[in-house]
């Protein structure tokens, strides 16, 4: 049954202050005056069971600190949380799309996925998905704001002549700098890439590619395997090592060389570089809202 008493009649009543129990504040239908405690006995009460209330009070606290403390965002993680790979179920979608462009014929079976940062001969970053398979490699172009394959890039794997492993180094007046390792690709020791190939930042004619990790790699532990370069260094030349003897290349050496050396990046200026690497441009990433 609807209560049909008028909502005017009702008063707010403190019920946390003793002192608006003694000043004689008018109780309302809601708070019958019979189930209120009186001065005299709050003040009994707080008199009688102060120790009581302290020691409870000290055990609560006690529990509180007993208890997990939710570790609150660090920078780090605040950062990875614009990469529109890290959201749930993206990069799976992307691998389903991707694995579509597989060709068993030109490509064979899958054998790893990667999650790596491409560096080009100009020193720009590039979001890439890596695909190992039997015979080649496939370097993805994946946007993971939309997600739309865009295209895939194919490296015979018994091509490849030579992997590099180690620290990425510069011209010495180059503004342009990037800090750890990285694995060089080269697949035709027989061609130098041209003068115009390589002051020309879209050129596709360089005969070899560069990674490094990518910074989703302290996501989490299934991120961190994914973008691990040592071990995409060791898969890969294991797999360019069976690819060698699956279909051996006449004039070819039977397998590629993997070295230990420093990585050049040509880049003499870099000022094109700085800005896109600062900015992460190579890079599906939340750049916050634009409102008018």
């Amino acid at each position: 049954m609807a209560d049909s008493r008028d909502p005017s009649q009702f008063q707010a009543v403190d019920l946390s202050s003793a002192a608006g129990i003694d000043s004689g504040v008018a109780c309302g239908p809601e708070f019958p005056a019979d189930r209120m405690l009186s001065a005299g006995s709050s003040a009994a009460t707080g008199a009688g069971g102060g120790s009581d209330s302290q020691a409870g009070g000290q055990s609560l606290a006690e529990k509180d600190a007993e208890g997990p403390v939710p570790a609150s965002p660090s920078v780090t993680d605040y950062k990875l949380r614009k990469f529109f790979v890290l959201r749930p179920g993206t990069f799976d979608q992307a691998l389903t799309d991707i694995k579509t462009q597989i060709s068993q014929k030109d490509d064979g079976a899958l054998k790893s996925t990667w999650l790596l940062t491409e560096i080009d001969h100009w020193n720009n970053e590039k979001e890439r998905i890596v695909l190992i398979c039997e015979k080649s490699l496939l370097i993805c172009k994946y946007d993971f704001m939309v997600l739309t394959y865009q295209y895939c890039r194919r490296v015979p794997l018994n091509f490849i002549d030579r992997i590099y492993y180690g620290e990425f180094t510069f011209p010495e007046h180059s503004i342009s700098r990037r800090d750890g390792k990285g694995v060089r690709l080269q697949w035709d020791k027989l061609r130098e890439a041209s003068f115009i190939s390589r002051w020309n930042p879209w050129s596709d004619e360089i005969p070899y590619t560069t990674f490094a990790e990518h910074p989703a790699i302290a996501a989490n532990e299934r991120f961190t395997s994914l973008c691990k370069l040592e071990s995409f260094k060791a898969e890969l030349a294991l797999a360019v090592q069976r690819a060698y003897q699956m279909e051996p290349v006449p004039g070819r050496a039977n397998g590629a060389l993997v070295l230990d050396y420093p990585i050049p990046i040509d880049s003499y200026v870099g000022v094109v570089s700085l800005i896109s690497n600062q900015n992460k441009l190579g890079y599906s990433l939340a750049r916050g809202s634009v409102g008018f």
